[in-house]
Formats: C-alpha cells, sequence, structure tokens
C-alpha cells in the first residue's frame, strides 16, 4: 500500500470510531452507568475496536497463511490494512483519553497507545514486520471478553452468571492471546535478531518488554477481583452458617 493508502485509512479509521462513540451516546445507558457515562461510551467504542480486529486478524491468516511464514516480509493487502486501522482507533483512543480523563489515571494506557503507534507505523511505513503486528494484534480476541467485563461491571452486573462465564474465558483468552502471543513474540525476536535491523529490533524489545510487564499486572488484578475475592467471600459466607 502507498503511504496515501496509509493515511486514507488511518484518517478513515479515525473518523470510524469517532462516529461509533457518537453512537453510543445516543444508544440508552445503563442507571448504574450514567455517573461516568463517558467511560461507557470509550469501553463501547473500545468493544468494537477489539471485535472487528478480532475477527480481521484470524481472517488475515486464514486466507493468507503463508504470511505465518514471513512475518517480515510477506503480508497482503487486508492483513496492511488491518495495521493502518488499528493506528486510526489508537490515535482516536489516545486523544479521547487526554481530553476526557485525568493524566494521573490514563498515563499507563496512553503510554501503551503510544508504543503501539510508534511500532504499527513503523511497519505500515516501511512495509515490514506486518506479520508481526498482525500477530500482536490477535491479543484482541481476549480484549473483547476484557471490555464486555467492564461493561458488565459498570452496568451493574457483576454478580450474575453470565459475568461468571465472562470472567472464565476472559482468564483463558488471556493466557492464551495474551500471555502466550507476547512470550511467542519476543521468542521469535530473539531467534530472527540477524534479520532485524538494531533500531526495529530495540524499539520491538522495549515495545515488548513493556507490554509484558503491563499485561502480568493486569492478570493479577483480574485474578484477584474476579475470582480470589470471590473465593474469599464464598468461604466468609461458609463460616458464617
Amino acid at each position: 500500500m502507498e503511504l496515501s493508502s496509509v493515511c486514507l485509512t488511518t484518517a478513515g479509521s479515525y473518523v470510524f470510531f469517532r462516529l461509533v462513540n457518537n453512537g453510543v451516546s445516543k444508544l440508552p445507558i445503563p442507571e448504574s452507568a450514567c455517573r461516568n457515562a463517558w467511560k461507557w461510551r470509550n469501553i463501547s467504542t473500545s468493544f468494537v475496536h477489539s471485535l472487528v480486529t478480532a475477527v480481521w486478524g484470524v481472517l488475515c491468516f486464514f486466507l493468507h497463511p503463508e504470511m505465518a511464514e514471513d512475518l517480515i516480509e510477506t503480508y497482503s493487502v487486508f492483513s496492511h490494512a488491518l495495521v493502518s486501522f488499528s493506528i486510526g482507533y489508537f490515535i482516536y483512543d489516545f486523544f479521547d483519553m487526554v481530553l476526557n480523563q485525568k493524566l494521573s489515571q490514563a498515563w499507563e494506557l496512553l503510554f501503551h497507545h503510544i508504543v503501539v503507534i510508534t511500532c504499527f507505523g513503523l511497519s505500515v511505513v516501511s512495509c515490514r514486520y506486518v506479520g508481526f503486528a498482525v500477530v500482536a494484534l490477535l491479543v484482541e480476541i481476549n480484549s473483547v471478553f476484557l471490555h464486555l467485563r467492564q461493561m458488565l461491571r459498570m452496568a451493574s452486573l457483576a454478580a450474575g452468571t453470565l459475568y461468571r462465564v465472562n470472567s472464565i474465558v476472559n482468564l483463558g483468552t488471556y493466557v492464551v492471546f495474551r500471555i502466550n502471543t507476547l512470550a511467542w513474540m519476543t521468542r521469535w525476536l530473539v531467534l530472527n535478531r540477524d534479520k532485524v535491523p538494531l533500531m526495529a529490533y530495540t524499539l520491538g524489545s522495549v515495545g515488548m518488554a513493556i507490554m509484558t510487564a503491563m499485561n502480568i499486572v493486569l492478570f493479577c488484578r483480574l485474578l484477584r477481583s474476579d475470582f480470589l475475592k470471590s473465593s474469599t467471600r464464598e468461604a466468609k459466607k461458609e463460616k458464617e452458617t
């Protein structure tokens, strides 16, 4: 894809998610989420991105399996467009948080977005590592359940069966599509050190280290919130009866 096509796809994605956000604002919001309507809109928009990207990412490897054999040079217009599309989303989400949230509350995600936009930007401009970027986007399969979890909590449905089932699926997909994917990407980067220029290798290594640390912290938070605390509450109930 030419640079003009990249810019057009990225800009189109930015506008698309602005429209999604505006559309969500016109839909009914759960009463319990009304006190933080911006967060509800933001998470709902992120949910749409995760859903679209998860399906798109899987289709990239399904339609072009040869890309899995060469993550550096081999790519399709379809996969290149996906990475450009995601850059547009991350730019949109970056400014949405800057304008509506305190820096002290959002700095982790803002830093994450800067790293992702930089790495993905290098990929689409150079037309290299597109396959590697698509592998990274497979984490969005887990993000579907991660965002759904947040929406259920905001809608005061954290005590229901749907939330419990989603928590189990969320944790399972977290291990498979986040932790395992990041581990595989780190291993691939080390094994292919000689094929990757120093600048790209350094940027990739720093990005992977940051993502790994953030995902381990988030995993511990999810485990403690959805499983360890609930187990403690059940144990207390048993003692009381």
